[in-house]
């Protein structure tokens, strides 16, 4: 089993940005010493649902605050990034981390990044599948060349080679059956995110085996995550407090082109993370969790713990679940 931390840099109301950012850090730091393995940061762009727009560069920071735990994007977004300065940044970060980095990538979505960077629609709709070979290939070569659709360039080298080999663990997110094939022909785990109950994560963990049998199936599932002393406690103050910030940052897709687009609605979205993530007590937590872990197989959770609202909420919510519920999943799952 391994228990990570997965962090939006959310701007909950009242926080400058510089708050939000060293606030982020040191939850980030906090989930060290709290036992956790991983820290996963998120990535998003014009808009105050999370205020990181390049997961990469906040996790080199993070590693440099770091000594132990792995760091990785939730996701570095592949429709915006250029996939071969994307491979040589994971290189330099799995060299002078001893090998502690993540890269989780993402095909994001229809938004109004695609214009501004320049990439265009047509990498969202059409062209993850070439940024993501282009990108595997740039951490396992040591001379690239491309002649692709979009990326077509003379052969370079590829400097730095990444210290772990093949290459540095790689996640694709993934939020469709198209995806969970594409990451399957690819041999590569998914990363499933919050909106998705364990019916739904069974159901891609299945599709995915049914055409990639033999594939390492260390998949990894997020989830929200918030202990309190009582199951009504620890629902009330996320019910009252996640649609405060959800509210503006939902609000801030924008679509790149005149798609209809219809924002989640925060209050319900509320209730839906409450009631299909580990929410309650230590005891509800532990429960819910291991129940995920039994009726799907992921064994690689990221906990999304923001969700209360405060720097302060969220540092207690860190020190508790590193305190009273992941020692007892570790030992629940230590023979399995």
């Amino acid at each position: 089993m391994r228990f990570g931390m997965f962090l939006l840099a959310a701007r909950f109301p009242g926080q400058s940005d510089g708050e939000v950012l060293s606030a982020t850090v040191e939850a980030a730091v906090a989930a060290e010493r709290a036992g956790f393995d991983d820290v996963w940061l998120a990535e998003h762009h014009f808009m105050s649902y999370g205020i990181c727009p390049s997961a990469i560069s906040l996790a080199a920071y993070v590693l440099g605050r770091t000594e132990r735990i792995a760091v990785g994007t939730a996701v570095s977004v592949l429709s915006t990034a250029h996939p071969v300065a994307l491979a040589e940044q994971t290189a330099l970060l799995d060299q002078v981390s001893g090998g502690r980095f993540r890269l989780g990538v993402g095909r994001g979505g229809p938004w109004v990044d695609l214009e501004v960077f320049g990439s265009g629609l047509a990498r969202y709709e059409s062209g993850f599948a070439e940024s993501l070979d282009l990108l595997l290939a740039g951490l396992t070569r040591t001379r690239l060349s491309a002649a692709g659709p979009t990326f077509a360039f003379r052969e370079v080298p590829m400097v730095p080679r990444p210290r772990t080999r093949p290459y540095p663990p790689v996640v694709v997110a993934c939020t469709s059956a198209a995806t969970a094939a594409l990451a399957a022909e690819r041999r590569l785990p998914m990363l499933l995110g919050l909106h998705i109950g364990d019916d739904g994560r069974r159901a891609m963990v299945a599709e995915y085996a049914a055409r990639s049998a033999d594939a390492p199936a260390d998949h990894v599932a997020a989830a929200m995550a918030y202990v309190a002393d009582t199951r009504a406690e620890a629902r009330r103050t996320l019910r009252a407090e996640l649609p405060r910030w959800l509210r503006p940052g939902l609000a801030g897709y924008v679509p790149v082109d005149d798609r209809p687009y219809r924002p989640r609605d925060p209050d319900e979205y509320a209730e839906l993370l409450c009631r299909i993530h580990p929410v309650g007590t230590p005891e509800d937590c532990v429960q819910t969790m291991a129940a995920t872990v039994e009726r799907t197989g992921i064994r690689h959770l990221i906990l999304m713990v923001e969700g209360a609202g405060s720097p302060v909420r969220t540092r207690e919510n860190i020190a508790r679940l590193g305190a009273e519920v992941l020692p007892r999943l570790r030992t629940r799952f230590r023979d399995r």
